[in-house]
């Protein structure tokens, strides 16, 4: 721990900590793995526990719970201004031709979001982000007009990635050591696995790295299968149940909107096999495509 800590410097931090803030804000944990790197990515006790207290206090004034939302609501009225932490989903509305931005847990919807933002985090089309948001409030006589308005919006994720450090400080780890290293990235204590036991818990991430890469998992409950896709990453996203259709998984032939599959690294799917489970032949076709050449068309493009 202390040598990843001196080569990772700024950039660790401890798992059980996740628990310890996590509370019952329910927030994938990469998010509060993000505030935790912000104020608490240290291996010195003190700097751990303030940060630990800065972040219990940013969840406590900022994170949205839904059965809070009119409170926080009415705070943003009060105020004119308020931040939260929300997931964030746009929509583009082509009758206004204007993005419109909906709130899961404030549950307000109709936000007006520039085309600037949409540029810069596409993914909040296509199943939404987490975000760190000022909300406004400006009420308006003409009931058309929405009284939420996005003052600013930062996506809950490290906004660049330099990948020469890493591979620097990989150098400096043996293949046992940066094995360990990953294991514990992900969120369970390599002393208490053997060898074979890590490499299987590193081959779910494979589809995080390697293009075009089809895995199916199967086994019993409770053994972390669909942790990694829903907590581990803001790159992947977790389709619960398994139901999809085309235009959700590839792309609307109606508005010509890509899907999931064009926004996230990793598309993953759980409990989707069952007695009771009712396949789309046209979606199994085209997946069997996708899977095998990492293209598909839909008769207008591919």
């Amino acid at each position: 721990d202390r040598k990843i800590n001196r080569f990772f410097s700024g950039a660790v931090v401890r798992k059980d900590l996740v628990k310890a803030v996590k509370g019952n804000a329910i927030v994938p944990s990469y998010v509060l793995e993000y505030l935790l790197g912000q104020y608490a990515a240290s291996d010195d006790e003190a700097t751990i526990q303030a940060g630990i207290g800065t972040v219990r206090k940013i969840l406590a004034d900022h994170y949205v719970h839904r059965n809070q939302s009119e409170l926080v609501k009415s705070t943003i009225r009060e105020r004119g201004r308020h931040r939260i932490i929300d997931k964030v989903t746009a929509t583009l509305n082509e009758k206004d031709d204007v993005y419109q931005a909906e709130f899961a847990n404030l549950g307000i919807k109709g936000v007006l979001v520039d085309s600037a933002t949409i540029k810069a985090h596409p993914k909040l089309l296509v199943g939404g982000v987490w975000c760190i948001c000022d909300i406004e409030y400006f009420h308006s006589a003409d009931p058309r007009v929405v009284p939420w308005i996005l003052g600013s919006i930062k996506p809950i994720q490290l906004s660049n990635f330099a990948i020469e450090g890493y591979l620097d400080a990989r150098r400096e780890f043996t293949t046992d050591e940066w094995i360990d290293l990953l294991v514990q990235s992900v969120g369970f204590n390599p002393e208490l696995l053997g060898r074979r036991a890590k490499l299987i818990q590193l081959v779910r991430l494979i589809p995080f790295v390697e293009r075009n890469y089809n895995l199916i998992e199967l086994g019993p409950k409770g053994t972390g299968k669909s942790h990694i896709f829903s907590e581990f990453s803001p790159h992947g996203m977790l389709i619960s149940g398994g139901e999809v259709t085309v235009p959700k998984l590839f792309v609307n032939n109606a508005n010509g909107r890509i899907g999931l599959v064009g926004y996230w690294d990793v598309v993953a799917f759980d409990e989707f096999a069952g007695r009771k489970k009712r396949t789309d032949r046209a979606l199994v076709d085209i997946m069997k495509n996708y899977m095998a050449n990492k293209s598909f068309s839909r008769g207008v493009e591919t």
